[in-house]
């Protein structure tokens, strides 16, 4: 008999592994580096934070119907950070950006990794990966 974890045990892990990851991060940034998160920072985590959490918690249960609730968190998530990504390039017209009324504002060089890669955009690639994880895992798991 095989013992070996399946696909969709391995995509499970990873999606718990990328939500972790993420929330890990922005509470890195947060807390250790001292850079204050703007109000769509805050929202992003507010979708991101439990899914890692509920991903933990269906790998330690094998649920591959995690899907159902994970993924419209997450979709939720992806448009506030494509949202937030296209507000940081500058496609946004000026009387609609959130993070420059008050508090911190997204638009420094601080919120980039290594001096390039903006943060918002990290966010939607999280996002993104975690989606096709979770479709692949439904696809896997529902034939």
């Amino acid at each position: 008999m095989n013992a070996q974890p399946s696909r969709a045990t391995w995509n499970l892990l990873l999606t718990w592994l990328v939500a972790l990851v993420s929330t890990l991060s922005a509470l890195f940034i947060g807390e250790v580096m001292g850079q204050a998160p703007c109000v769509l920072c805050w929202f992003q985590r507010a979708f991101m934070f439990p899914l890692a959490v509920i991903m933990a918690i269906a790998c330690y249960r094998s649920d591959f119907t995690i899907w159902r609730y994970a993924l419209p968190l997450t979709t939720i998530g992806a448009a506030l950070a494509f949202f937030h990504t296209l507000l940081y390039a500058g496609l946004i017209p000026q009387p609609i950006q959130p993070c420059t009324a008050t508090g911190p504002s997204c638009s420094g060089s601080g919120m980039t990794l290594f001096g390039v890669v903006p943060l918002p955009a990290i966010a939607l690639f999280s996002f993104i990966l975690i989606a096709i994880l979770l479709i692949l895992i439904r696809r896997r798991t529902t034939l």
